[in-house]
């Protein structure tokens, strides 16, 4: 029942966002990241907000700061709804930034700011990955089938062959971070 009123408010909320004016506004450059209004992403090797939103909670098991049941119970649709959201390559921006930002308002500042302070970084992220036994990319050539080890490719199309490949282990590296909170959200009693 919690996801489908979240679904309808996010629905309304993107109806919303369609409805205006008749004057065509110039064109804006957007973000493909959700900005936090807590979290810092300024620093050098810093992770997304979403991932530090994701691990963070994770890393928080144990302090002073944890998340408490009621708040998993809030949270867990939410993470749950972002996953939905990305796998089926629906990643409206507007909806992910909706669910992010309402998983931010759950949290307590107290988490939050304990959030902050762990400026998790890119570094940080694959440690936790190898810990966690993630395996993230498959091979010199991102398991292209067929794949020549780039024999006889420009610099710029090796260039975009190493970007899909970072691309693709940074994404399945964000999905596998949002399996872990939900699986530890759904583990809070």
């Amino acid at each position: 029942m919690k996801q489908t009123s979240l679904l309808l408010i996010i629905f309304a909320l993107a109806l919303a966002a369609c409805g205006g004016t008749a004057t065509t506004p110039a064109p804006v450059a957007v973000s493909q990241e959700f900005v936090s209004a807590t979290l810092d992403t300024t620093y050098e090797g810093a992770l997304s907000a979403r991932n530090q939103l994701a691990l963070g909670a994770i890393k928080l098991d144990g302090t002073p700061n944890v998340i408490n049941a009621k708040q998993a119970a809030t949270l867990l649709p939410l993470w749950q709804a972002l996953r939905s959201t990305t796998q089926s390559g629906g990643n409206a921006q507007a909806e992910v930034t909706a669910l992010l930002t309402q998983i931010e308002q759950t949290m307590t500042p107290n988490q939050l700011q304990a959030i902050k302070a762990m400026k998790l970084t890119q570094t940080e992220f694959q440690d936790w990955t190898k810990a966690s036994g993630i395996t993230l990319g498959s091979g010199a050539e991102g398991g292209v089938p067929g794949a020549s080890g780039g024999a006889g490719l420009s610099a710029s199309e090796k260039a975009t062959r190493q970007a899909t490949r970072a691309s693709s282990s940074s994404a399945s590296a964000s999905t596998a971070v949002v399996d872990a909170v939900i699986k530890y959200l759904g583990s809070i009693k």
